[in-house]
């Protein structure tokens, strides 16, 4: 018989069996756990999302109110340079250096005044003579978000240097699903920004073959004015790779989601007298199921 003490001095320890059992328990746990994390993560985003839409509604409502407009979204600036709707957005509630909109701009993508003389968003605006200096930020209205929290990034953050047509220091509001960028900084997809043209009656894919970037041909709204940046592609994917095309490229897919299911009589767009915003949501890419606009997006094959 074993004295008392030395079985008190026994140890109990789990069996291999037993520690595979609990292991394989909490390997199956964390499976069932981490979909529907990533589910909770992207609800929470797209909160987010919508949130930072309602914040730019509101900004470009003011706008409206102080210039007695909305901005233009129209691909090119009044030289013919490229600008398009997205950019056109971010300066007309930051201003083209975040200092807020300038009075006299007419949105030319070099920042001078109508006639090319006069610089209305300077490099360097503490270089300026302090009355002049004074007489610019007198002139600007806004910046009607606060920069902090505008997600206003420059074309070469997002894309790197070669964003051909459009100048690599021109910012635009991004959206809140941040990724590493080719370019090395982590940011979000621009906001596409499209302007209705009230004066027009059609939302017609059937016209876009015969669009221009000057002539939308009657439709409400024109996919060329983001066209260009679109046709950028995907900057989030990984370096080396040949930088694929979006679903939102084809002009039929924008006219088909944006299209209103509520009027049956005749192809109308969803706010057809007021402005689109458009994100690329969770994927990044536009044209797809979980982009987020502010209106009720129904993705149409």
């Amino acid at each position: 018989m074993k004295p008392i003490v030395n079985q008190a001095r026994k140890r109990e320890a789990f069996t291999i069996v037993e520690l595979l059992t609990v292991m394989s328990i909490i390997v199956i746990l964390i499976g069932l756990m981490v979909p529907a994390l990533n589910k909770v993560r992207r609800y929470a985003r797209d909160v987010q999302q919508m949130a930072q839409f309602n914040a730019i509604s509101a900004a470009i409502e003011l706008f409206n109110n102080e210039s007695d407009g909305y901005p233009p979204s129209n691909a090119m600036d009044p030289m013919n340079q490229a600008y398009c709707g997205a950019m056109k957005l971010c300066e007309a509630l930051m201003g083209q250096d975040l200092l807020g909109f300038h009075s006299n701009s007419v949105f030319r993508r070099d920042g001078m005044d109508a006639a090319g003389t006069l610089p209305l968003y300077p490099r360097n605006i503490d270089a300026m003579a302090p009355a002049l200096r004074d007489n610019n930020l007198k002139a600007r209205k806004g910046p009607y978000l606060q920069a902090e929290n505008a997600n206003a990034y420059r074309m070469k953050d997002i894309y790197g240097t070669n964003i051909a047509p459009f100048l690599d220091v021109t910012f635009v509001l991004c959206d809140v699903y941040k990724r590493q960028m080719k370019s090395g900084q982590k940011t979000g997809m621009p906001i596409l920004y499209y302007k209705a043209d009230t004066a027009n009656t059609f939302h017609d894919p059937n016209l876009a073959a015969a669009m221009t970037p000057v002539d939308s041909k009657g439709n409400i709204y024109s996919y060329w004015d983001n066209h260009a940046l679109i046709g950028l592609g995907k900057p989030w994917e990984p370096p080396g790779q040949t930088t694929s095309s979006h679903k939102m490229a084809d002009p039929k897919r924008f006219y088909m989601n944006t299209q209103s299911d509520r009027i049956t009589t005749t192809q109308r767009p969803f706010r057809a007298d007021q402005y689109i915003l458009v994100s690329a949501g969770w994927d990044g890419e536009y044209g797809t199921a979980d982009d987020i606009c502010n209106y009720e997006w129904r993705y149409k094959e």
